[in-house]
Order: structure tokens, then C-alpha cells, then sequence
């Protein structure tokens, strides 16, 4: 099997959480080898100062302002992106919110913003993407940064939420392989389970509490770029090759 990302050249990628972490990384990964990407997020000014920095490279960032709790933020920037940069090959869900709460006490609004961007919002881009993709008869790749706290619960305090969104997106990636192999549609979906990352939304300085961060400190973390480079392998296989579950951990996870 030759890996190569040569037959995304040119084209269009929508990456969710653009502004930093996991999806930064994988938005300047794609950039790097060609590829076209709107990026979105909140922070629209982050990824803006990023598409500066990369402006001599083979791709090009473009920033869309989304907010991935509001479905009309979504639809317009699949709209957007569709009349600007041309038809969605790639979609990246990478947009994620974790909260420090328990059940016994926890915050209504936080519980519901976990569910709107890791669940909702996933699920609204992922049909946007499949509309376009659909409509043009592009073999496209749909690709969820899923957690591997999607597919065990594991004894850390305050995150319960966050682990039943994680297997919501486990479900979700299956029953969306199955939704296209019964239309026969051969359109990729792949679920990427990282252990921890070292990241803004893994460094609960201000939100976590002091038992969930000395567990973090305990562990050995992996890069963004990683998982970067992880999207990358899948993207690179042949086009009768779909990776449904890559799960990455570093040497040394105690889960």
C-alpha cells in the first residue's frame, strides 16, 4: 500500500476547532501537503494569524467564524466555503469541550454545551459535508478526533459527561459507516481515539479539580502533531482501504 495525500492536492478540507489544539495542528498538517482548508472556530482571529504564518505553503487556511453550538454558524459556513473555495472533500470534526463537573452536582449549561459541540455540532457538519459530498459524487472522508475515553470508562473524577459524548461519537461513526454502505456510498468514515493530548482543553489549571490534575500530570501526553500526523495515514490509504478506528496512546498510558 503507497501512502500519499497527492490525490487531496488542490482540494477542499472543513476543519472544526481550527483555533488551536488538535485541530490547529491538523489544519497546518493539510495545509503543509496542499491542501485547501476553511477553518472553524470561535476564535476565528487565531486562525487567521495562523494563515499568515503559513502563507508560502502549498495549501491555503481560511478563518470562518463558528460558533459549533449554533446550527446556523454551521450551515453558513458550509455555505461560505462551498461558493468561496469550491465543493467539501474533507471534513476533520475536531471541535471538542470538556468540563470538570459530576453528576451528583454538576452545571446544566455545561452539560448541555458538551453535548451541543462534541455531539450536535458533529453530527450537523457531518451532514453538511455529506449533502455536498453527495451531490458532486465525491468520495470524500469524513473524520471524527474521537477519544479513547469513547470506549472505556476510566476512573478519573469529573468527566463523566465528556466520556458519555466520547461514546456518542463512537456510535455515531459506525452508524454512519453502515447509513453509507447501504446506499453504497464510498464516502470514508474513520473514528481517531487519542489518550491524552497536550492541550488548552487538557490543562485544567483554572477548571479542574486537584485530584484531576495531579492524574493528568501523572501521564504521559501525546503531541497534536500526532494526531495530525495520524489523519494523515488515513487520508493516505487507497481509495478501497477505510480505517474505521484508529486508536493512538503513548508509551507508558496507564488506561
Amino acid at each position: 500500500m503507497v501512502l500519499s495525500l497527492e490525490r487531496w492536492v488542490g482540494k477542499v478540507a472543513v476543519v472544526t476547532g481550527a483555533s488551536s489544539g488538535i485541530g490547529a495542528a491538523i489544519a497546518e498538517f493539510l495545509v503543509d501537503n496542499g491542501i485547501t482548508v476553511a477553518g472553524l472556530a470561535r476564535r476565528s482571529e487565531l486562525i487567521e494569524e495562523k494563515a499568515k504564518q503559513l502563507s508560502a505553503k502549498p495549501g491555503k487556511l481560511h478563518a470562518i467564524k463558528t460558533d459549533m453550538t449554533k446550527e446556523e454558524d454551521i450551515l453558513n459556513a458550509f455555505k461560505w466555503t462551498e461558493e468561496n473555495l469550491g465543493h467539501v472533500y474533507i471534513l476533520i470534526n475536531s471541535a471538542g469541550v470538556a468540563k470538570d463537573n459530576f453528576l451528583r452536582n454538576g452545571d446544566t449549561a455545561d452539560w448541555k454545551q458538551t453535548f451541543d459541540v462534541n455531539v450536535m455540532g458533529l453530527c450537523i457538519a457531518t451532514r453538511e459535508a455529506i449533502k455536498i459530498m453527495s451531490a458532486n459524487n465525491i468520495n470524500g472522508h469524513i473524520i471524527h478526533i474521537n477519544s479513547v475515553l469513547g470506549h472505556k470508562v476510566v476512573p478519573f473524577p469529573g468527566i463523566n459527561v465528556y466520556i458519555a459524548s466520547k461514546y456518542a461519537v463512537t456510535a455515531l461513526t459506525e452508524t454512519l459507516r453502515q447509513e453509507l454502505s447501504v446506499i453504497d456510498s464510498k464516502i470514508k468514515t474513520t473514528s481517531i481515539s487519542p489518550g491524552l493530548v497536550a492541550t488548552e482543553m487538557t490543562n485544567f489549571d483554572i477548571e479542574c479539580s486537584e485530584d484531576s490534575e495531579n492524574i493528568l500530570k501523572s501521564m504521559p501526553p501525546l503531541k497534536t502533531e500526532d494526531i495530525a500526523e495520524a489523519v494523515g495515514y488515513v487520508l493516505s490509504t487507497a481509495e478501497n482501504v477505510q480505517i474505521n478506528e484508529l486508536t493512538i496512546t503513548p508509551v507508558g498510558y496507564k488506561f
